[in-house]
C-alpha cells in the first residue's frame, strides 16, 4: 500500500512542479498552487520527495520554512492553475 502511496503522490506532484537545475528537488510550476491535506496552499515552494515524506520549502526575505509531511499521511493533494 505504501508503495503505491508514493508512486500516486509522485505522478501528481510531478505534474505540479519542474526539477529545480542541479538539484534533486522540484519547484512548483509557474501559475500552479498546490494544497496537501486540505492545508496551507503553496505557491513559490521547493518540493523534495522521498519514500518516506515530502518536504515543503519557502522562502521570505529572512526566513527559510521546511514543512514535512509523511507519504503515508498524505490523503488529499489539490493543484490550482489558471485557465487557458
Amino acid at each position: 500500500m505504501a508503495g503505491s502511496a508514493l508512486q500516486t503522490w509522485e505522478k501528481v506532484l510531478e505534474y505540479a512542479s519542474v526539477p529545480l537545475h542541479g538539484t534533486m528537488s522540484r519547484k512548483i510550476r509557474k501559475g500552479v498552487k498546490l494544497q496537501i491535506n486540505e492545508g496551507a496552499v503553496y505557491e513559490n515552494a521547493v518540493l523534495f520527495i522521498s519514500d518516506l515524506f515530502l518536504r515543503v520549502t519557502e522562502e521570505s526575505a529572512d526566513t527559510s520554512v521546511n514543512t514535512y509531511y509523511s507519504i503515508d499521511s498524505i490523503a488529499s493533494i489539490r493543484t490550482y492553475s489558471t485557465k487557458e
